[in-house]
């Protein structure tokens, strides 16, 4: 169902302020068009006439909940329309601000609920058989150095794997702190390990390929930049021969990183910030520790807590 021009119009005029202003990631801007099409499809079969900015101000909160069971209907989950609903909610804010639209009813539409789920961290053992394993995935000993090195990255560091792939050769040899970009183009500086360091040390020893300060750190097979699915497809077969469940992925090496970082005492706001989170409460759901070692973290953080 496609929208009408003049919401498509709009549409295109909002993503080029998210993109350009708030400097939002290609990623997400690509889910914001996407929720908010299938948002503007929908109203412009359920209104069945043209859909412009008249036809977006007049959306009641009845209209709102005829389109979230419409996308239930269609199999969408709690937390996917719940997605959804926050991106249609971002569209009417910049509406709001630009167009002078009224937005009270879609703003005041409740999402649905859904059970969030603590991520699984993976056991510090585990995390350190895990590495030591990645090694013997490929014949080609620098593409075991590589995965490896790779894999250190985000459990030692906390790395995404985006970020540990946006590393160009020219940030080599890796120094004891690193400057990341990550979500929203937001920097963070994050130690880097001695055990990262030597592991990116060795697989460029090792790499057959010749590197320029741009290069990407990370190259596949065929000198090109390393794709995600690969150090993903790396991970499932450490599992199946470590025996971890199946929810030991590489982001679960980020999960584990902050995990451990706290079971060994470290603060939350220092794991916020390594971590780069915008909101305490975003790193909370990371560290998937118990609530007495949350609060017995609290009481030696608050000066009021002892």
């Amino acid at each position: 169902m496609a929208a009408a021009t003049g919401a498509h119009d709009l549409l295109e005029h909002w993503l080029s302020h998210v993109t350009a202003i708030r400097g939002q990631s290609p990623k997400t801007v690509t889910a914001y068009q996407h929720d908010v099409s299938g948002y503007l499809g929908f109203l412009s079969n359920h209104f069945g006439g043209t859909l412009g900015k008249a036809a977006l101000a007049k959306v009641t909160i009845t209209d709102m909940r005829a389109w979230m069971a419409y996308e239930r209907r269609r199999g969408l989950n709690a937390r996917s329309l719940a997605r959804a609903l926050s991106a249609v909610k971002s569209f009417y804010r910049w509406l709001s601000e630009t167009e002078s639209i009224e937005v009270t009813a879609v703003l005041a539409t409740r999402a649905p609920k859904f059970d969030a789920g603590l991520p699984r961290p993976i056991a510090k053992a585990d995390a350190k058989a895990l590495l030591k394993t990645a090694e013997f995935q490929s014949t080609e000993n620098w593409v075991g150095a590589r995965d490896t090195a790779v894999l250190t990255l985000l459990y030692g560091c906390g790395l995404r794997i985006s970020e540990a792939l946006d590393l160009t050769f020219g940030q080599t040899p890796l120094p004891e702190v690193l400057n990341i970009r990550g979500k929203g183009n937001k920097d963070r500086i994050i130690p880097v390990i001695p055990a990262a360091r030597k592991a990116v040390d060795l697989y460029l020893k090792l790499s057959p390929f010749i590197h320029t300060p741009e290069t990407p750190l990370f190259l596949g097979v065929r000198g090109k930049r390393l794709n995600p699915r690969q150090v993903q497809k790396v991970m499932e077969q450490v599992r199946l021969q470590l025996g971890l469940p199946a929810s030991a992925t590489p982001h679960a090496l980020r999960h584990s990183f902050a995990t451990h970082l706290l079971e060994a005492g470290g603060d939350l706001r220092t794991i916020q910030e390594l971590l780069g989170h915008a909101s305490l409460s975003t790193t909370q759901n990371y560290t998937a520790v118990d609530q007495a070692r949350l609060m017995d973290v609290y009481k030696k953080a608050h000066p009021q807590g002892s």
